[in-house]
């Protein structure tokens, strides 16, 4: 037997990683082990895999048995060592010296507990060729004439078709018509023997089942035997082709499957099926047994047993490694559609008519679809079922679609992996340990693999056995007598009282407790655990970290944290890792200070920040630089000059073309006289100054300045004439429009009148008369009318 990766591991260490990571993202109030309802082991290990118990005979002396209960960290902290403890036993074995082909591992075992949970995975591999077996069970009722005639020249044209897929066919043929009983067939004695009487005809009698044709490679006798085939009839519409189904599925030996093949099931048939409970109406109400029922290829016990339920027929077609395919006419493709999602490796074909080229690209397409469908069942005893849950993940190879239990598209040669868990939700109702199997099946596979799991539910509790639960009395088969006998006990009572007060104390148990039989029984409180030889010691007189015992990173012994790993201090608030301090150029607190508790403490009051990584006062440092700078530049930042200004300066001065970035470096700026910029940075991490000066100059003339301004000047003016003139223009052409004038009332605007906008029309007329020529008479009258009419 070899191991196997699983949920919680049977190594110790293992396990403590699991618990320590539980306790570790749980504060102590969340701990689901510790409870002074717990008072047995077996309650203890129902709480969670996380849970262990302790059956050290003096631990925590005087505290309730329920504190034995707890996670493993918070008792080995407490001074119980993993020999002492009682833990949830989950492992996965898996038997590696079963052979398979397609489906791998065959055998596992698995140990589980109340509350625990186990994972495999199981491969499956898709071979490239499979034999292939596929039995024909036909409908032969007498609407069913013509498709039965199409069906005589499928054998040899399927047989070749086939060999794209597989070298070995082999076929086989049953028939079935309705369970012979009354209603469903006519029980007059001229209509037993002959149901088509009425049409002057011959006809078989009604059937349940006829197996005819054993599987066999031989095309030419599948073709004779279908033609010696001949119709029958009965009264109602459904047909008995699920009973039929099922008795071709579990007569292995009769119908003669090969267990190496791909073995196909296609039912062909123009009416829907009767199901279970239909029977009742004949007076049959026995329920399937789910057995074969054939003699001389006969099914005997039609007319005795109920039609099987889906569920039963589905679970024989897995366990049997079976492919249904289901040929129907149009009309009951619906019916039919329904019953399929039902039972798992089914596929359903609609035709319009039985004809050899639909049955035969019938037999095929579903043959491919299925062959690339990989679909795992998992089974499990109905009376388990309560107390377990599973869940299966598919691991779909590249190219593949995953669909719930499957994966869609494998091609050969290619693997498919089903992740599995199994839990155990609890014991059975004895309280006794318990052993089932699962199967797991992938559908329509000969190979399987068998999971053996052991529920245990009883602590063992050591070489001893002995769990020191609730009930446990120190006291326990002592007797004091009555009479004369009474007082030496009850003096030894008093006597055995004297062991409950620590030295120099007059107060039994601490105050906390009181004596029974010369031990202390603590007292419960709700802050915690009070235990001890005298009740002197507690888990909750240790100091608190944001409202929780220990900060929620330890637990409390005789008075003081003990802190988890990684974490220190009074009340385990302080890291024991300096991550929190790293600056980013990896140095502590930047070089400026010391990592206390998880926080830099700077050295120098002017330093600030997380990391010591801010320096407001440092930046004064770049004013305190210039007269060094100014030294540099009126000497033209030669090197061969630099040693003029070593009384100026108090740093080491570098002459760089680049300025650096990072690294504490300080970005400074000085102009100089001429107006020049100079850049220059300085950084005093490592003790002393430096000083980079860049020998990269911004200077800008006076004649440049001049230029530019002047230029901007010009731009600004002409941009302001472009735009009054257009303005103008656009105004002049709103205001005159060629329609709106009329030959007498014309108003054309002079270049120097552009500037007047007429609203009306005016007009001056003079009227003479020149008779009689002594007085001449002249009139003249000034008319003014709104622009746009007409003069009249």
């Amino acid at each position: 037997m070899t191991s196997w990766p699983l949920t919680y591991g049977s190594v110790p260490l293992c396990l403590l990683l699991i618990v320590a990571l539980c306790a570790a993202t749980s504060h102590p109030g969340d701990n689901v082990c510790s409870s002074a309802v717990v008072t047995s082991c077996q309650e203890c290990l129902k709480r969670g895999p996380q849970c262990f118990w302790c059956f050290k005979e003096d631990f925590l002396e005087g505290a309730g048995s329920g504190h034995r209960c707890d996670l493993q960290v918070n008792l080995l902290r407490k001074g119980c060592g993993p020999e002492f403890t009682e833990k949830s036993d989950v492992k996965v074995e898996v038997n590696a010296t079963v052979s398979s082909t397609q489906v791998s591992p065959r055998d596992i075992s698995i140990t589980l507990t109340p509350g625990s949970e186990a994972s495999f995975v199981v491969a499956v591999k898709q071979l490239p060729r499979y034999p292939v077996d596929l039995y024909y069970l036909v409908d032969v009722s007498a609407s069913m004439q013509e498709n039965l005639d199409h069906l005589k020249t499928v054998g040899v044209a399927l047989s070749l078709r086939m060999t794209e897929y597989s070298s070995d066919l082999w076929l086989g043929f049953g028939s079935f018509v309705d369970k012979p009983v009354s209603p469903y067939i006519n029980v007059h004695p001229t209509k037993i023997n002959n149901p088509c009487s009425d049409y002057e005809i011959r006809c078989r009698p009604a059937h349940g089942f006829h197996h005819v044709l054993s599987m066999t490679g031989n095309m030419s006798e599948f073709t004779r035997v279908i033609k010696r085939q001949g119709i029958s009839g009965n009264m109602d519409t459904p047909e008995g082709g699920l009973d039929a189904m099922l008795q071709a599925t579990v007569c292995q030996r009769a119908v003669g499957w090969r267990p190496e093949a791909k073995r196909l099931l296609l039912l062909m048939t123009d009416q829907p099926s009767h199901i279970a409970l239909d029977s009742r109406l004949a007076g049959i109400v026995t329920p399937h047994d789910g057995l074969c029922h054939l003699e001389n290829n006969v099914y005997t016990e039609s007319t005795r047993m109920d039609h099987p339920s889906l569920g039963q027929l589905s679970d024989k077609l897995l366990e049997n490694h079976i492919y249904s395919i289901f040929a129907v006419e149009k009309q009951q493709y619906q019916w039919y559609e329904e019953l399929v999602h039902l039972l798992p490796g089914s596929y359903l074909g609609k035709i319009g008519f039985f004809q050899s080229p639909n049955l035969i690209d019938l037999v095929v397409d579903s043959y491919k679809s299925l062959l690339t469908e990989v679909t795992l069942s998992v089974s499990l005893d109905d009376k388990a079922l309560s107390r377990y849950w599973m869940s299966v993940s598919p691991i779909c190879p590249e190219g593949t679609t995953a669909k719930e239990r499957s994966c869609l598209g494998v091609q050969p040669n290619q693997t498919v992996y089903f992740n599995i868990t199994i839990g155990l939700h609890s014991c059975p109702d004895h309280g006794g340990d318990e052993d089932i199997e699962v199967m797991v099946r992938p559908v329509g596979y000969n190979e399987s693999t068998t999971v053996r799991i052991h529920s245990k539910c009883q602590c063992s509790c050591g070489s001893k056995g002995h769990c020191h639960e609730s009930g446990d009395s120190p006291c326990a088969g002592t007797t004091y007598g009555t009479g004369q006998e009474q007082r030496p006990q009850l003096a030894l009572i008093n006597e055995s009282n004297g062991n409950c007060r620590a030295e120099g104390s007059n107060v039994d148990c601490s105050g906390r407790g009181v004596c029974e039989c010369g031990k202390c029984v603590c007292e419960r409180s709700r802050l915690g655990t009070i235990y001890g030889k005298y009740c002197e010691s507690d888990d909750f007189s240790c100091s608190y970290n944001n409202g929780l015992l220990c900060g929620g990173l330890g637990v409390c012994v005789l008075g003081e944290c003990v802190c988890e790993d990684n974490w220190t201090g009074d009340s385990c608030s302080c890291p024991v890792s300096t991550a929190t301090c790293q600056s980013p150029d990896g140095s502590l607190c930047s070089g400026r200070g010391t990592c206390v508790c998880g926080q830099c403490v700077c050295d120098n009051h002017k330093y600030s920040g997380d990391l010591c990584e801010r320096c407001p006062a440092c930046q004064s440092s770049c004013q305190s630089h210039w007269k060094c700078v100014d030294c540099h530049i009126s000497h033209d930042l030669k090197h061969n000059k630099a040693g003029h200004c070593n009384r100026t300066c108090d740093s080491d001065v570098v002459y760089i073309g680049d300025m650096m970035s990072g690294g504490g470096w300080i970005q400074c700026m000085y102009i100089s006289s001429d107006n020049c910029r100079y850049w220059f940075q300085t950084n005093s991490e490592s003790g002393w100054n430096q000083l980079h000066i860049s020998t990269r100059a911004e200077c800008a003339s006076s004649g440049r300045l001049v230029g530019t301004f002047l230029s901007v000047c010009a731009l600004t003016v002409l941009c302001g004439l472009v735009v009054v003139t257009v303005s103008r223009l656009l105004l002049q052409k709103r205001s005159w429009s060629p329609g709106d004038a009329t030959k007498d009332g014309d108003y054309n605007c002079t270049g120097k009148e552009l500037s007047y906008i007429p609203r009306s029309n005016e007009k001056t007329v003079t009227y003479r008369r020149d008779r009689p020529s002594d007085h001449p008479v002249e009139m003249t009258v000034h008319v003014k009318m709104p622009l746009g009419e007409p003069w009249q």
